[in-house]
């Protein structure tokens, strides 16, 4: 008996070719009902893998590129297209890019003024907001004020928090884990930010010079005054005109470290900390985080900028 039904064509292979359609189909509902998150820049994405650990997320750009200037490839556009939610800075910072990824892919779950479209800079303060103008020589200005608002963790936990209830209003059936993963990281993370803050009082007061604004939040939580910018302009490269004005007035009160991003050219600051001739250390840092996929990405990055900041000062 059993072996007549293992050779008819509903036993046997039958039956597991049956069972192969059944956990196919189960396999593509389960993949077609995953939630799909574009983020523009790492740490939105480390931060969407906090709270929704089991969404398959798309990441625009990685620590070495720079997030104001990003080609509108392809492979970001179909990965637009497929998203339920992206999760950007805003106040301009991918002005360039984005829009293009918005209109290509001809998503409306993601389009300005959808919930799907969320930005974190709509929830959070920002710091050195500019006058509009027309005048084409400005430099690289943001009206809204600087966007670089992750390099301060105390604007990363009010995004958080708007990102977690944005999630809860997209994806109900997943609110009340989202709340309980945004409860627990929160309160790790308010005990970060304590540390780092108790950390960073040895730098109260420090100056550094630098190049644009990327680290502009991080001086401004941890009371450190950047008395010098490579740029001549908002994102306009150094000059030797420009940097020869700084060696000179940098040379009697030489700052405490020169940083630049790790996605800038770093040859204008290496001149510059050979000039002033060892008084002021060359720091290169990552604009964000390095593994957008670890568990512990942001704190990572926070500590890591936090040490070298502090073994740059402490050798002054």
């Amino acid at each position: 008996m059993v072996s007549k039904w293992l050779s008819s064509p509903t036993g046997g292979c039958g039956w597991l070719r049956q069972l192969a359609v059944v956990i196919g189909l189960g396999i593509a509902t389960a993949q077609a009902g995953a939630t799909t998150v574009f983020a523009c820049e790492p740490e939105w994405a480390a931060l969407v893998r906090v709270l929704l650990p089991n969404a398959k997320v798309h990441v625009a750009t990685h620590a070495k590129q720079d997030p104001h200037h990003i080609e509108a490839r392809p492979a970001l556009i179909a990965q637009m297209r497929s998203a339920d939610l992206a999760v950007c800075t805003g106040a301009a910072l991918e002005a360039g890019w984005l829009p293009i990824l918005q209109q290509r892919s001809a998503n409306r779950k993601v389009q300005d003024g959808q919930a799907g479209m969320f930005y974190a800079a709509d929830h959070v303060s920002l710091i050195d907001p500019r006058p509009v103008t027309l005048n084409p020589f400005a430099g690289d200005v943001h009206p809204e004020g600087n966007p670089h608002l992750h390099a301060d963790p105390r604007r990363v936990a009010q995004a958080a928090k708007a990102l977690a209830e944005r999630m809860a209003t997209l994806f109900p059936a997943q609110a009340s884990d989202v709340a309980a993963r945004h409860k627990a990281w929160d309160e790790r993370w308010q005990r970060h930010i304590a540390r780092w803050s108790q950390q960073g009082r040895l730098l109260k007061g420090r100056k550094v010079a630098g190049q644009h604004t990327t680290f502009g939040y991080l001086w401004h939580w941890l009371g450190i005054e950047m008395v010098a910018d490579l740029e001549p302009k908002p994102g306009m490269p150094p000059t030797p005109g420009h940097l020869g004005a700084l060696r000179d007035g940098l040379l009697t009160d030489p700052p405490a470290a020169i940083v630049v991003a790790g996605y800038q050219d770093d040859r204008s600051a290496r001149w510059l900390a050979q000039q002033l001739q060892g008084k002021a250390p060359l720091l290169v840092l990552p604009a964000t985080v390095d593994d957008a996929s670890h568990p512990e990405a942001l704190e990572r990055w926070f500590d890591r900028i936090l040490s070298e900041l502090s073994a740059a000062a402490g050798g002054r």
